[in-house]
């Protein structure tokens, strides 16, 4: 049975501002599906004495320490740009 339809992909797709093609409307509502479908087996267990956890690993500060280094060129920065402007990152306009 069908948790979403393909009406509510196609509106979600355009919140997210994708296009997607009719293969990929029912492609991704059934992969939508089997996320509620796993979330409904979840909300049937009895989870009362189980604490919420947010990470299972006793994991903290796994990142590298910040270290001040020099900063980038603005030429060789700009270097990967299509067209710089005004030795500035040129960029699309968002409407």
């Amino acid at each position: 049975m069908r948790m979403i339809s393909e009406e509510q992909v196609r509106h979600v797709a355009s919140l997210a501002r994708l296009g997607l093609t009719e293969e990929e409307v029912r492609e991704m509502g059934g992969q939508l599906d089997a996320i509620l479908d796993s979330i409904e087996k979840i909300r049937e267990l009895d989870l009362a004495d189980t604490p919420p956890t947010a990470n299972p690993l006793n994991l903290s500060n796994v990142l590298r320490p910040d270290e001040p280094r020099p900063e980038l060129p603005k030429e060789e920065a700009l270097a990967p740009a299509p067209d710089p402007v005004d030795d500035l990152f040129a960029v699309p306009r968002i409407d």
